[in-house]
């Protein structure tokens, strides 16, 4: 392995630098309930990858077993319990624990716990995530074929 290809080309740096404080609201749905914290965006990281930082409502469930064609996905949890599904095996994952997922890992995460609980996700390289988490709640009425094109769009892909 070796560092990837230059990027930067000045010689003196940049103040391009963007901090979010804890405090700052949620990006989506609201702090305490069902939440997700837009940390570093592709486009922010410039394809490089996308951290978002998930807030679960205690019984928040979470989506089936699936896979990324050209995402990796990790978690990192930072409070509460979160089940994680590994491909194998579901795991109950507390503070500081961490699963990588490879693309074409199968994977799967919910909290099935009677408490709130809060995680790291990591995409990379970056997709436009961000549509996925503002679009997805809106497929309960949309045809299999809606479905399909919209989880296709997005590199999801359910197997249960």
């Amino acid at each position: 392995m070796s560092y990837p290809g230059q990027v930067y080309w000045g010689d003196s740096g940049e103040v391009s630098a963007d901090f979010r404080p804890e405090s700052a609201p949620p990006d989506l749905g609201e702090r305490g309930g069902d939440a997700i914290h837009y940390l570093a965006t592709t486009t922010a990281a410039r394809g490089e990858f996308g951290l978002y930082r998930v807030e679960m409502k205690a019984r928040a469930g979470g989506p089936k077993t699936h896979f990324h064609k050209t995402i990796s996905e990790s978690f990192y949890i930072l409070d509460g319990i979160v089940r994680l599904f590994d491909g194998t095996r579901w795991v109950d994952a507390h503070k500081g624990d961490f699963l990588h997922v490879p693309q074409g890992g199968l994977h799967a995460f919910r909290n099935d716990s009677d408490a709130p609980a809060e995680m790291l996700l990591l995409f990379t390289p970056g997709a436009p995530r961000e549509e996925y988490f503002e679009q997805v709640s809106q497929l309960a009425h949309a045809t299999g074929e809606e479905r399909a094109r919209f989880f296709d769009k997005h590199d999801s892909y359910f197997v249960e």
